[in-house]
């Protein structure tokens, strides 16, 4: 359980009920395995610039085998996909009007 979906808790239990389904159903076994679902979750967390979680998530990975070079590439593939999105909202500057 991530430590702070464990703190809603004692805060509103009903809340964490749901939020705890939701993680359960996302990290059940599934198509994908343990290894893909923390690296899209690495991916997820360093677009969104949550460093503590990619920090976090790149330290379960290595545990699990996984290089600093696939690491790596990883984030090269974040990198490219978000630095697109302000390709794409730049050409805006050269729109005929």
């Amino acid at each position: 359980m991530l430590p702070f979906i464990e703190a809603i808790k004692d805060r509103d239990s009903e809340f964490y009920e749901l939020i705890k389904g939701l993680e359960d159903l996302t990290q059940k076994e599934s198509s994908l395995d343990a290894k893909t679902k923390l690296m899209i979750s690495l991916a997820v967390d360093a677009c969104t610039g949550a460093t503590e979680g990619v920090a976090a998530i790149a330290g379960v990975l290595r545990r699990m085998g996984v290089t600093d070079a696939q690491i790596a590439e990883i984030l090269r593939i974040v990198y490219f996909a978000k630095g697109n999105e302000v390709l794409v909202a730049s050409m805006a500057a050269f729109r005929k009007l």
